[in-house]
């Protein structure tokens, strides 16, 4: 009985650290996943370095941005970070 009440505390410890760091970070990366999938031509997307763009083509791995003065870019579609559109928003209040 003694060396349960030894592991209970290791437990407890890891039941927090799976509540509280690796479940929130499955959720945002399935997140995350989804987003990237339901990219279309014409949305407003920001990548991973910055780059604020808008999608002119989708391929199977890859996109093609437009950005500012009509050029394009490849990317990756892990590269693409969040929805710009958002950031008007934000960027207006």
């Amino acid at each position: 009985m003694q060396q349960l009440g030894q592991f209970i505390p290791l437990v407890l410890i890891i039941v927090v650290f799976y509540f509280f760091m690796i479940r929130p970070q499955l959720k945002k990366t399935k997140e995350q996943k989804k987003f990237r999938e339901n990219i279309k031509v014409g949305d407003k997307i920001v990548t991973i370095g910055g780059i604020h763009g808008k999608i002119s083509d989708v391929q199977d791995t890859t996109f093609m941005i437009t950005v500012e003065g009509g050029v394009k870019l490849k990317v990756e579609k892990n590269a693409v970070s969040m929805d710009s559109s958002s950031l008007i928003g934000a960027e207006q209040k």
